[in-house]
């Protein structure tokens, strides 16, 4: 860390305190905050990383609303992602990255607070295909947490037993389950496609050639809406390249929110 000379003596160094950017990761929904476990290491080197845990299931937040009948919907999850970055964060502009269904609240949340936000990055994010396709569901309602994890990967060698066994336990929770299903009720109509012209800031979209959950073909076809763009296509990667590509993911991402022209000759990474 440096440190600004004016506080030291005439023969130390002169250097400079800085604090890191403000880096907000947003996750999907069968996803908690620490699904960012392979990342935010090599990431905290760079910024100042922030994981709010906007879909804690089983948390009193949510469990009112749906107490109250009120739904969990991307207004309400941008909106809980702006008292954050107000109440915990307060420096702004922010970097804002996200994965999946985390590809919504940021789309939105970047069109709505713009001063807020000076670069986005979205990591397979639904919200952009013509027909939302959520195995997710199916998959809470048969319990069948293999299937669904294994669905996330190209390779299926990825899905973590730890992580496995976890997401077993809650899917035995009634609460975490009710919270689950209400948040997927509220959000899996909500569609961007047509709101990435409005989209102000750079823009860096990591789309998985194999993704199963997230059509890549219709997310490629609909990021040519976006008025600073980049696109980088991932060979033998599913639907969350953060875990399954993490080492080349890491390095784009912390070139995207540090170099973004670097990649300006990088359409495509394996």
């Amino acid at each position: 860390m440096k440190w600004n000379n004016r506080f030291s003596s005439e023969s130390a160094p002169t250097e400079e305190y800085a604090r890191r950017r403000p880096l907000i990761l947003v996750n999907g929904l069968a996803e908690q905050p620490e699904s960012w476990y392979r990342n935010v290491v090599a990431w905290r080197a760079h910024f100042d990383v922030h994981t709010p845990a906007l879909l804690a299931y089983e948390g009193s937040a949510l469990q009112r609303r749906i107490a109250a009948r009120q739904p969990v919907d991307v207004d309400y999850l941008v909106e809980q992602l702006h008292l954050y970055i107000d109440s915990f964060v307060q420096s702004s502009p922010c970097f804002l990255l996200a994965n999946s269904m985390g590809g919504k609240i940021a789309v939105e949340f970047s069109i709505r607070y713009p001063e807020l936000i000076e670069r986005l990055a979205l990591l397979s994010p639904s919200g952009l295909e013509r027909k939302n396709r959520l195995p997710l569901v199916d998959g809470v309602r048969r319990s069948d947490v293999r299937s669904l994890a294994e669905s996330v990967f190209f390779d299926s060698s990825h899905v973590d037993p730890s992580q496995l066994a976890y997401f077993q336990r809650q899917f035995r929770n009634k609460r975490w389950r009710s919270g689950l299903l209400w948040t997927i009720r509220g959000t899996r109509d909500h569609n961007v496609r047509q709101r990435l012209s409005l989209i102000t800031q750079p823009t860096l979209v990591v789309v998985g050639e194999e993704d199963r959950i997230v059509d890549p073909r219709e997310s490629l076809e609909a990021t040519r809406q976006l008025a600073d763009g980049q696109v980088v296509r991932l060979a033998g990667c599913g639907h969350a390249p953060q875990i399954e590509k993490s080492e080349v993911v890491n390095q784009l991402v912390i070139d995207f929110f540090t170099e973004p022209a670097a990649l300006s000759t990088c359409p495509a990474r394996g």
